[in-house]
């Protein structure tokens, strides 16, 4: 069984060296008899970026099944979040790669690994779950005290549209031009014409 170890520090100070983790990895390759097709290793990049080049490269290796199974020192070193680690590992598991954390006693070709994931995903679902409802109840705390949501509106010149209407120039252009959006454009140019014709009709 070939196997892929992955291994992060967020830095070098404070005694944290990456080559504690390895040789413990390496160790428990040897003890189950698994072949090393790769080390990735992150130096100095915190567990919060969005983008690790090294754990990027062992999902890109994943996909082309190098190896037949993932080993991390701790659940914390691979996954940025909770959901990333759900995500990742759904990721492996339908690539047909096995997960192993050695420091959780986590693998994921075992039925209590299989149990472990059931756990961790409806753990994912329950965060996500709870940060939308406060986005939720922030917006509605937001809306009874009487503050606009979204994004300021631009002021309108109706003026300077009309003039640019009178010249030919289309909606799209007119739009593109004053930063405003075609369905505004549309809806100035109606009410204008609107107000034109009760105008002449007095």
């Amino acid at each position: 069984m070939k196997a892929a170890i992955y291994a992060r520090v967020s830095t070098t100070n404070h005694g944290q060296d990456v080559s504690m983790q390895t040789r413990e990895l390496r160790e428990y390759c040897a003890r189950r008899g698994f072949e090393i097709a790769g080390e990735y290793t992150d130096i100095g990049i915190s567990g919060s970026k969005d983008s690790r080049p090294e754990l990027n490269r062992l999902m890109a290796d994943a996909k082309q099944r190098r190896f037949d199974a993932v080993c991390v020192w701790k659940l914390d070193r691979f996954g940025r979040s909770l959901r990333h680690l759900v995500n990742a590992l759904a990721d492996l598991e339908s690539l047909g790669v096995s997960f192993i954390s050695i420091k959780d006693n986590l693998d994921l070709s075992t039925p209590s690994g299989r149990l472990m994931f059931q756990i961790i995903g409806a753990m994912a679902e329950f965060e996500r779950a709870l940060i939308q409802e406060r986005v939720r109840a922030g917006l509605r705390n937001a809306r009874a005290r009487g503050k606009k949501l979204g994004r300021p509106r631009l002021p309108v010149d109706a003026v300077k549209i009309g003039s640019l209407r009178s010249q030919g120039r289309s909606v799209r252009e007119i739009a593109e031009e004053l930063g405003y959006s075609r369905s505004l454009v549309h809806k100035t140019l109606a009410n204008h014409e609107s107000a034109h014709v009760a105008k002449s009709d007095d």
